[in-house]
């Protein structure tokens, strides 16, 4: 299912920001919220997560899809594994490997776009939103701090996304976005792991690793 994963052909290179917020409201108690969750990405050198993604598409369809992301943040790197692709950067070129067609694309690394997608999920929220604070949720028994951010942008193609923050570990737990199609998307960030070694070949493209796949350079 190419579109499984929202935005994901559309990389960002926000995740390796290392800009302070420019939040456009003045919500204290989101700002706050928002300031401590960036100080706690920034500190990340690399940083290895787990995700799910649940979608609920506006004709009631549902899909779900997990996956892991390796980020080296300085070097804008990343390395995306899910069940259908891997994509794979080393800060300048890019391999999207779609395992369903075994076929490998290979491009320069995409511009920043405001596409929300693995690559820039702990960062997307820096600028560009309205935000303010909704009342705290529980995911079993854990108690979640949530703030709601509206996009500047009008042409943006969502109108709403919630983002729940674990408040003890000021990371985020999970982000949804609703889109204006009707279709909502629930990135769920699991089991942080935050500076492991992470060796250099794992952000280039291995074809040994992908045997009789089709290399399709569009550079």
């Amino acid at each position: 299912m190419k579109k499984s994963i929202y935005g994901i052909t559309a990389l960002a290179t926000l995740m390796v920001s290392m800009a302070l917020p420019g939040y456009t409201q003045t919500d204290a108690a989101a700002k706050s919220l928002l300031d401590r969750v960036s100080q706690t990405y920034e500190a990340y050198k690399t940083l290895q997560a787990e995700f799910s993604l649940a979608i609920k598409q506006a004709d009631q369809a549902t899909h779900t899809e997990s996956g892991t992301i390796y980020m080296d943040k300085p070097a804008g790197k990343y390395y995306i594994t899910t069940g259908n692709q891997d994509i794979i950067s080393d800060g300048k070129t890019q391999w999207m490997v779609l395992k369903d067609v075994g076929e490998v694309q290979i491009t320069e690394v995409p511009p920043a776009s405001e596409a929300i997608s693995p690559t820039n999920i702990f960062s997307f929220y820096k600028e560009g939103y309205k935000y303010v604070s909704a009342d705290d949720e529980r995911a079993g028994s854990k108690p979640l701090a949530v703030v709601e951010l509206t996009p500047t942008d009008a042409y943006a193609p969502y109108f709403k996304i919630k983002l729940r923050v674990d408040e003890k570990a000021y990371r985020i737990h999970d982000v949804t976005i609703f889109d204006k199609g009707g279709n909502r998307f629930v990135y769920t960030i699991k089991n942080t792991n935050a500076n492991p070694p992470l060796p250099n070949n794992k952000f280039a493209f291995q074809q040994k690793d992908y045997p009789g796949v089709e290399i399709v350079d569009l550079r």
